[in-house]
């Protein structure tokens, strides 16, 4: 059916209704880049990792934000190419991160995983849960938006990109410094 055919109030209510979804989707591209303008850095923090287990989860606060550091096992690092095809996005191209941060693992060390701990869906705080063998995930129980271990978002869960990966850099063997590169 072509737009001629259709009678003037019922062109006028289409009309209406297309202009209100642009200015809605305008809306929401103008939110998201206001507030994603790029990986968050500024007010520099220094954290210890040395007596972080394989394994294990430090949770810190950050600008107001959960930030996360993992510690991987050489199991959970190899594991992250087992489920790229289920992930929205496996390379991260679409992501927040540095770019040094552009990899599979999405770190600067592949055992030393920094993240802001907040879903891309309504940020929640999701949580780590472990899985038989090398398989660990974070689970967001507001919503069931899961992440893998670096962070990536699973297609089957309504978060729209990976987590934030903030602006770090290393200093040493076991010490970041989060918010300056």
């Amino acid at each position: 059916m072509s737009d001629d055919s259709i009678s003037g109030p019922h062109r006028r209510r289409r009309q209406v209704l297309v202009g209100l979804c642009l200015i809605g989707a305008g809306v929401g591209a103008a939110r998201y880049l206001t507030e994603h303008p790029g990986p968050p850095a500024g007010n520099p923090v220094s954290a210890e990792f040395s007596d972080l287990p394989p394994g294990k989860l430090r949770v810190l606060d950050w600008q107001g934000r959960t930030l996360w550091i993992l510690r991987r096992t050489a199991e959970e690092v190899m594991a992250l190419a087992d489920h790229e095809s289920e992930l929205i996005d496996p390379r991260s191209e679409q992501s927040l991160q540095p770019e040094s941060c552009r990899n599979r693992h999405r770190s600067l060390r592949p055992d030393v995983f920094v993240a802001i701990g907040q879903c891309t869906h309504q940020g929640c705080t999701p949580q780590l849960r472990g899985r038989p063998g090398a398989h660990g995930e974070f689970l967001c129980p507001c919503h069931t938006s899961k992440f893998d271990l670096a962070g990536r978002a699973f297609l089957a869960g309504p978060a729209p990109a990976n987590l934030v990966i903030p602006v770090y850099r290393l200093d040493g063997d076991s010490r970041l410094v989060i918010g300056e590169a």
